[in-house]
């Protein structure tokens, strides 16, 4: 019997290209002790309600890595979804038109937050499928307010970017502000097919602590990751 939740079929695709402008090679680069993209499959293999975990790539390198350590390859990627312009989304609805069977819900996980738990993923997804949502996704307290965030005019004057008629001075009196912190992104897929985004005014927020929510995008990011890992 395939893993369901409420009687939803749930696909999780990760996304994994090849070319990488900030970070060589980065998705296969060891991590505390195992390539990075094995953080990422290993998480969506362990949850409970994933039926299908697929890795979406145009590099037999990580074709064979992601294989190995329990993701299903059934395709390569094209090439024309596979340059540093394409985006997730395109490369969901790739996965989505090509496999013969249909999937209620799709959760996209980006290899770049090794940090984020089965449990995480399971969470965010019962947040959605609970409050009958069309999409939900991951996000994290932004470390630095946008109340407290200025603009630069021409001649390189600060300018508030949130303007408020009340001066607030005090932190813990800033309104909280939060980020996409990039790790879960879960939609209906048939309203994902019509809003042609995971993020709309209808989205739910699963909210991550700041440990979990490293995205690697630099040589200082993958080397916290592994600090982070390695004192676990």
């Amino acid at each position: 019997m395939p893993k369901l939740y409420k009687g939803e079929k749930i696909i999780g695709i990760i996304p994994a290209r090849g070319g990488s402008k900030g970070l060589l090679r980065k998705n296969i680069l060891p991590l505390a002790g195992k390539p990075l993209i094995a953080w990422t499959i290993e998480a969506a293999l362990k949850s409970k309600y994933l039926a299908r975990v697929i890795v979406s790539t145009d590099d037999p390198a990580i074709a064979k890595i992601s294989k190995k350590h329990g993701a299903d390859v059934p395709f390569m990627r094209p090439r024309k979804l596979s340059t540093d312009r394409a985006k997730s989304i395109d490369v969901v609805f790739h996965v989505l038109r090509c496999l013969p069977e249909k999937y209620d819900y799709a959760v996209l996980l980006q290899p770049t937050s090794p940090l984020r738990t089965a449990a995480d993923i399971d969470a965010c997804l019962k947040l959605c499928i609970t409050k009958k949502a069309n999409s939900c996704v991951s996000v994290e307290e932004a470390d630095r307010n946008p109340y407290w965030m200025y603009s630069l005019n021409k001649k390189g004057m600060m300018r508030k970017l949130i303007e408020t008629k009340k001066q607030i001075d005090r932190r813990q009196d800033l309104p909280k502000a939060y980020a996409l912190n990039g790790a879960i992104y879960v939609a209906r897929v048939d309203r994902l097919l019509n809003n042609k985004a995971f993020v709309t005014a209808e989205t739910y927020a699963y909210v991550m602590p700041h440990e979990r929510s490293i995205d690697i995008d630099s040589e200082i990011d993958f080397r916290f990751a592994e600090s982070l890992l390695q004192g676990s």
